[in-house]
């Protein structure tokens, strides 16, 4: 049986990061699935970090799991929502990562005697692991994104990978650059200069863009193509225009009407049947019907980055919460809540959650805030406002409910608090001796687990079945020597690990919705297919609103 062929699209930043590489690259992915072609995808970090677990979500973004207990960059998280497929840890690398595994290699004599060098042992490490994610998933096209833009030091290893690659398959790879035109307000005019420069410097590492999309707030006019293309050594037609969209998930069907779909098929000599993007189209028509608002305020502290509010910390969150809004026909309004400012004013917590139809209490970690987030869940509580907690937020609401129903005064999680008298969230046993010696990167529950639901509650009607797998990232739990004490008081535990030890999913009788859940159901939610816990929360969220609009 002839081997298959597999192709290799590498997709490279210009001039600036945080342009919508990673959404590009996975929109290419979508519009060559649509093909019929088999599509993975693979993020490349430049980072030290061995994963993306040990860093700053401020600063980095958003920890998203994979299924198999990796911790990822956020855009595989978009990799899954826009192509469908599971990532998996052979879908992600860093710098730390590549290195980790030639220095074990040369420690195992896995070189044979021979000197290791930077180049070409670093890139070769590299393509023989996007060969694997290749050949992992059976991929006709693999996506590979390079983070961070060509000019950057820290770069300069998976560029020679890259290149090292196209000349052993020069039929086979094509590279792609997404750059950035501005529009300076005082000039009026688009601006191509800051890409052409972008275009040398990958030209200087041996480089020459097949194709570029170039992001503005506005398409990109025909003059501008034609001097982008005499510049940049490209025709103008692999000048592909990416504006501003209202929406992510129109950029697949941009792309596609600008053509780059069928050109790059060209390029490749693929084999590929007529676009179906018919699921796509249908979920752009959902999403531009949608009129009536919900006001969903997220309760959170990685927001804030100096003078700026950022969302990235929590985007899987976010766009989980879109998929459910857009599927029972409304517009989602998501208003970014900062804890700490709950926390340093309590009598401001009313006025602050006035006028919101659901209240969600993200993940995270650590002390900072967390009496803010609990300011707010004893209010969805207490005013019957609808609520979703995950993973932190359903231990933080745990012990809202311990402190003012269970009369526990100083009930807290060890975690904050070790010598709090009622530990009603405590340390995995597991977790005991890796916390004694410091083993902090990789080392928590990570990954899918199996949940048992009990019948007769609103997490069986939620999921409609028994027994589910769910995405987890914690080190502490829900503290079993409490659960009895919970359930008679009207916090159940409706969902348990296949044991009953654990406990992960909770909800409170009598109350509108109000649930929480040990694991992160963000990680599994798609444009087309919602998460259950979140439409069943933005259902009920919706069921007593009034439009916004």
């Amino acid at each position: 049986m002839a081997k298959r062929r597999r192709a290799f699209v590498f997709i490279t930043g210009g001039v600036m990061s945080g342009v919508g590489k990673g959404v590009a690259c996975a929109s290419i992915g979508a519009i060559m699935k649509a093909r019929g072609l088999r599509v993975t995808a693979v993020k490349i970090d430049p980072y030290i970090n061995v994963d993306a677990g040990t860093m700053n979500p401020v600063e980095h973004g958003e920890v998203f799991i994979t299924r198999d207990g990796d911790e990822t960059d956020q855009d595989i998280g978009n990799y899954e929502r826009f192509l469908g497929e599971d990532m998996l840890k052979v879908n992600y690398m860093t710098t730390g990562r590549v290195y980790l595994s030639v220095i074990q290699r040369e420690r195992a004599l896995g070189y044979g005697g021979k000197t290791v060098e930077v180049v070409p042992d670093v890139p070769l490490e590299v393509i023989n692991r996007v060969k694997a994610a290749a050949e992992h998933h059976d991929a006709d096209v693999t996506m590979v994104e390079i983070g961070g833009t060509v000019g950057e030091y820290q770069n300069v290893l998976f560029l020679e990978a890259a290149r090292m690659l196209q000349l052993e398959k020069p039929n086979d790879v094509l590279i792609g650059l997404v750059s950035y035109l501005p529009i300076p307000t005082a000039l009026g005019e688009m601006k191509t200069k800051p890409t052409q420069y972008a275009v040398r410097t990958l030209n200087s590492a041996g480089l020459q863009p097949d194709f570029i999309i170039g992001r503005s707030s506005v398409p990109i006019d025909e003059p501008r193509k034609r001097k982008l293309a005499a510049h940049c050594n490209i025709r103008a037609e692999d000048m592909i225009s990416a504006p501003d969209a209202a929406s992510i998930y129109d950029v697949p069907l941009h792309l596609e009407r600008e053509g780059l779909g069928k050109l790059l098929v060209g390029k490749l000599r693929l084999r590929a049947g007529r676009p179906n993007l018919r699921a796509w189209k249908a979920l752009g028509q959902r999403i531009a019907k949608n009129r009536n608002g919900l006001h969903i305020g997220i309760v959170s502290k990685y927001t804030a980055s100096g003078t700026f509010s950022l969302s990235d910390a929590y985007l899987s969150v976010a766009e989980a919460i879109k998929h459910a809004c857009w599927s029972i026909g409304r517009k989602p309004r998501l208003d970014w809540i900062d804890a700490e400012e709950l926390e340093a004013h309590p009598k401001r917590v009313p006025n602050r959650l006035k006028g919101l139809h659901g209240i969600i209490v993200p993940g995270g970690f650590g002390g900072r805030g967390i009496e803010g987030k609990i300011h707010a869940i004893r209010y969805a509580r207490e005013k019957k406002l609808p609520f979703l907690g995950l993973c932190y937020g359903m231990q933080l609401a745990t012990i809202e409910f311990a402190r003012h129903v269970l009369g526990l005064k100083r009930a807290h999680t060890t975690e904050i608090d070790p010598d709090t008298p009622d530990p009603v969230i405590h340390l995995m046993n597991e977790q005991e001796e890796k916390m004694k010696d410091g083993q902090y990167g990789g080392t928590m529950r990570l990954g899918e687990y199996a949940c048992r639901i009990k019948p007769k509650t609103v997490a069986r009607s939620l999921y409609g079945r028994e027994h589910i797998f769910e995405r987890h990232r914690h080190r502490y739990e829900f503290n079993p020597f409490y659960r009895e004490r919970f359930d008679e008081a009207g916090l159940i535990s409706s969902g348990l690990s296949p044991d009953g030890s654990l406990t992960e999913i909770i909800e409170l009788n009598g109350h509108p919705f109000f649930m929480g859940s040990q694991f992160h159901p963000e990680c599994v939610s798609h444009p087309m297919r919602p998460h259950p816990l979140f439409l069943g929360f933005a259902a009920r969220a919706a069921r007593s609103s009034r439009s916004l609009d």
